[in-house]
């Protein structure tokens, strides 16, 4: 497996991983082949990975609107405190501008925290990556012996379905041309006395009822 790791690193070096629970084509996956234990536990460590990184994003978003709001209100401060100072007007600057600095301290420690986040989720993800082909590469492996087997069965069969089928328009015409040489040789009265007949129309022959009784009838 080490190897198969090595492998797929190299192949997936410089390339964007989607992150699969998110993707509905790795759901529909499993719509052809069932989730494993180990699928199921990654997928669930995934999720609540991808929750919190979108949770902490959102409150990010949050603060950056707030620290917005706060620069916007700082500057029209300012220009009434140089044109006409007071105590109040800075005592308002000094609490906004001890605002802003909190907003950038929490959005300074959250980029570290989403860091972090993004590196677990890349290799959560690539685990589970790593099971999902497994799993669908044994079953890939599993298909194709079936189908492997099942082409031979066919091949076989139908090799003795086209022998059968010759034997069997042999058979036909040669039922064909017996009764028909004995109806031109013995005449049907000849040919009746017979308990079998011979209807050229059917493939088969059919025999008659021998006491009246329809159940008799053998096709």
């Amino acid at each position: 497996m080490a190897k198969k790791e090595d492998a797929y690193m190299s192949a997936l070096e410089g390339k964007s991983i989607p992150i699969l629970t998110l993707d509905n084509k790795w759901h529909q996956l499993f719509t052809q082949t069932d989730m494993t234990p180990e699928i199921e536990e990654l997928a669930d460590e995934l999720n609540s990975l991808v929750e919190k990184d979108g949770k902490l994003r959102s409150e990010n978003k949050d603060i950056k609107r707030l620290k917005k709001k706060l620069l916007g209100e700082i500057v029209p401060l300012r220009d009434k405190a140089n044109k006409a100072p007071s105590a109040a007007i800075e005592k308002e600057i000094s609490e906004r501008t001890r605002l802003i600095n909190e907003c950038n301290d929490r959005l300074s420690g959250r980029e570290e925290e989403l860091l972090d986040l993004s590196r677990q989720i890349y290799d959560v993800d690539y685990k589970l990556m790593l099971e999902t082909m497994k799993v669908c590469y044994e079953r890939l492996h599993e298909n194709t012996a079936e189908i492997k087997g099942l082409d031979e069965w066919i091949s076989k069969v139908r090799i003795e379905l086209k022998k059968n089928i010759i034997r069997l328009q042999e058979s036909e015409m040669e039922n064909y041309n017996l009764y028909s040489y004995m109806h031109q040789i013995f005449g049907p009265e000849v040919v009746d006395i017979f308990d079998m007949k011979y209807d050229p129309n059917r493939r088969h022959p059919v025999r008659r009822p021998l006491s009246g009784d329809e159940s008799e009838y053998v096709e």
